[in-house]
C-alpha cells in the first residue's frame, strides 16, 4: 500500500500516537485527582510501587525507579510527612530500613485508582460505539505489544 492508499509513515504515526497517549495520560491524572493531591506523579509512583511490591528499601526504590538515592530520600521524606509511608527497621537486618505504605497511603491510592477507572469507563461508554469495542480491544493489544518492545534502539549519526 502506498501513502495515497492509506498507509502512513511509522514516524508520523509515532508522533500522533505519542500525542494522543500524552493527552489521555494527562486527563487520567486530572480525573483521578493527582493534580490536586499535593504530591507529584513521581511520589505517587513510589506509593504504587510499594503497594505492588511490598515493603522495600530506599536503595531498591531508587534502582527500580531509575533515580538517585538522594531523589528517593527527598520523595520518601515528603511521603512520610504526608502520612502515606513509614519506615521501620528490618527485623532480619537492623541496619536496613524498610519503607511501607500506611493505611492513609493505601486509601489515597485506592481512591485515585477508582476515580481514574470510573472516568475511563464512563468515557468509553460515552465515546466508543458498541461496534468499535473490538477495535478498542485490538488497540489495547497493540499498545501492550508496543510497551513490551525490546530491541536495541539505533540512531543515525551524520
Amino acid at each position: 500500500m502506498t501513502k495515497a492508499e492509506g498507509t502512513r509513515d511509522a514516524a508520523e504515526v509515532a508522533v500522533e500516537l505519542s500525542t494522543a497517549l500524552t493527552r489521555l495520560r494527562s486527563r487520567l491524572r486530572e480525573e483521578s485527582g493527582v493534580t490536586t493531591s499535593g504530591f507529584t506523579l513521581s511520589q505517587l509512583a513510589i506509593v504504587k510501587r510499594i503497594i505492588t511490591e511490598g515493603p522495600t528499601t530506599a536503595a531498591s526504590l531508587a534502582a527500580t525507579e531509575h533515580v538517585s538515592q538522594q531523589a528517593i530520600a527527598q520523595s520518601v521524606t515528603i511521603l512520610k510527612a504526608g502520612g502515606l509511608v513509614r519506615g521501620e527497621r528490618d527485623a532480619n537486618d537492623g541496619r536496613r530500613v524498610l519503607i511501607s505504605v500506611t493505611a492513609k497511603g493505601r486509601e489515597l491510592y485506592d481512591a485515585m485508582s477508582a476515580s481514574r477507572k470510573a472516568w475511563l469507563a464512563q468515557a468509553i461508554e460515552a465515546v466508543v460505539e458498541p461496534g468499535e469495542r473490538p477495535d478498542l480491544d485490538t488497540a489495547i493489544e497493540l499498545l501492550e505489544r508496543l510497551a513490551g518492545a525490546n530491541f536495541e534502539f539505533e540512531t543515525e549519526t551524520r
